[in-house]
């Protein structure tokens, strides 16, 4: 009996605490003028911000179809996972997907398709050759630029574990080069982002010191003009992500927000980017590339055009082109809905520019944007690029769950989130082994498409060997929306000006 009223006495105490506590909210309600639904309805209003929040999470579980949800849809997702934990894309009574659906790709298989034993792994493919130290890079696809910051010190380590065992590259992004990125000991590409983090001389200028220490743990560098998610919008990781170990590497204040200019300061023009990137191959004898999202024509063949003024030699061993749907951890809506063309239309552009220019084999063409699976890689093979880069692929392949918490640092799945109780949930041994299947496999069916087409490997892959639907019933080859032009420009230099071959 004793113990039975002591229960009711704890319970009655905890019940007049609940109704005090919801009677204090309920005058908070009344009495606050930002929200009307509140201010109406104390109490239930609340239940419409909370459902809403929600709202995000249950739709990809339990409301939207398999291919209809963005920025990755259901039946995308399901595929990385399963690639990355080798089960394999096999799938049972048909695919889900829709042939009719205009932006479809399909493959042009050929009559006679190639024999296992005629086939041949696609190529390694030299960036830079005439750099006194090229970067031979061994395979198509590959891991695109996720500073250290963004992610976590598990994911970064994972990355660098996992690209190493599939020979694939990883770039560093923006935020300089942490102890965990060289962990793997395999191929890395460093980016320079606006602020120079990790190359800076202290006052926001490139360190020749710097490079040339950099140069001998990587194998290229990567100046970055602009991505998709954001042009015109330099990098931003809020205060509460910039820990102590970031602030060193980045060398900047902790616990402030690491905001990047959203250009470089010396380049106003495409001569100033020849400048630089003359001079960082000059100083490191790497490779030396730029990244950028397109928005027309007019600035790849400005570029064109000054290359030819100084030489081809003056060129950049390779493009990183963004597509306006790019992803990153932090951007303005505005930008990442409606700035920069998307990859379909901006990495064909920039391939047509490059071949007006006769300067398509001297650079390489890398393509980023969505392209997570192994038939929009294909597709942008095609296309023309020589490499495709993917961020959020191995994301998907880290364990993220697009819970969109990139920038709160409250990531569920440790990769974006320096709290350490969250990332005990990222087993860096395990993530690693399933970022290698995810890009070892996405490789290999790169070269399973290819052989269906007819051709050795996927670096045979051409725009003729891909068809886009238009409407339901019609598709039209790729090199017909897309096809191949004319040299535009003439090498030769005529009293210092250069020919332009169809004036």
């Amino acid at each position: 009996m004793g113990v039975s009223l002591w229960t009711f006495t704890i319970l009655g105490w905890l019940a007049g605490i609940v109704m005090l506590l919801l009677a204090i909210l309920f005058v908070q309600d009344l009495l606050q003028k930002e929200h009307t639904i509140r201010r109406n309805f104390p109490l239930v209003g609340r239940l419409r911000y909370f459902l809403e929040r929600q709202g995000e999470f249950f739709r990809q579980y339990f409301f939207a179809m398999d291919r209809e949800e963005l920025p990755f849809n259901r039946a995308t997702r399901s595929w990385v996972y399963r690639t990355a934990k080798g089960q394999g894309g096999l799938v049972g009574f048909g695919s889900t997907n829709d042939l009719r659906e205009p932006g479809s790709y399909i493959f042009v298989n050929s009559p006679y398709p190639m024999l296992e034993e005629e086939c041949e792994p696609s190529p390694p493919l030299v960036i830079g050759p005439d750099c006194p130290r090229p970067f031979a890079a061994r395979h198509p696809f590959n891991i695109s630029g996720m500073s250290f910051g963004a992610l976590s010190a598990p994911a970064v380590r994972a990355l660098s574990i996992g690209a190493a065992r599939a020979g694939v590259w990883l770039n560093t992004g923006e935020g300089g080069l942490s102890p965990y990125h060289l962990e793997g000991g395999g191929d890395l590409i460093f980016q320079i982002g606006t602020a120079k983090y990790g190359v800076s001389d202290g006052s926001g200028r490139l360190c020749d010191h710097r490079l040339r220490e950099l140069a001998e743990q990587v194998r290229a560098f990567e100046i970055k003009l602009s991505q998709g998610a954001k042009p015109g919008r330099g990098g931003v990781l809020p205060a509460h992500k910039v820990t102590a170990e970031i602030a060193r590497i980045r060398g900047i204040p902790q616990g402030k927000v690491s905001s990047s200019p959203n250009r470089h300061v010396e380049i106003r023009t495409p001569e100033d980017l020849l400048d630089m990137i003359q001079r960082v191959r000059e100083v490191t004898g790497r490779p030396v590339g730029f990244k950028m999202a397109l928005g027309s024509a007019r600035y790849p063949r400005a570029l064109c055009e000054a290359i030819l003024q100084r030489g081809s030699g003056s060129a950049p061993d390779f493009i990183t082109v963004d597509g306006g749907e790019a992803g990153s951890g932090a951007a303005p809506q505005v930008l990442a809905d409606h700035v920069a063309l998307p990859i379909t239309e901006a990495l064909p552009l920039l391939v047509d520019v490059l071949l007006e220019a006769g300067l398509r084999e001297r650079i390489r063409v890398v393509a980023s944007g969505k392209l997570v699976d192994s038939g929009r890689v294909a597709w942008a093979l095609c296309a023309g690029a020589d490499f495709v880069v993917s961020g959020r692929g191995f994301m998907f392949a880290l364990g993220c769950i697009q819970s969109m918490q990139c920038p709160h640092n409250t990531c569920p799945a440790g990769i974006t989130t320096h709290n350490e109780r969250l990332q005990k949930g990222l087993v860096v041994e395990e993530k690693a082994r399933r970022v290698a299947s995810y890009a070892h496999w996405v490789n290999h069916e790169l070269d399973l498409l290819a052989h269906s087409c007819g051709v050795a490997n996927a670096r045979q892959l051409r725009r003729n060997h891909v068809r886009i639907v238009q409407s339901a019933g019609h598709s039209r080859p790729l090199d017909e929306i897309y096809p191949y032009p004319e040299r535009r420009y003439s090498h030769t230099l005529a009293g210092g000006t250069l020919r332009n071959t169809r004036s």
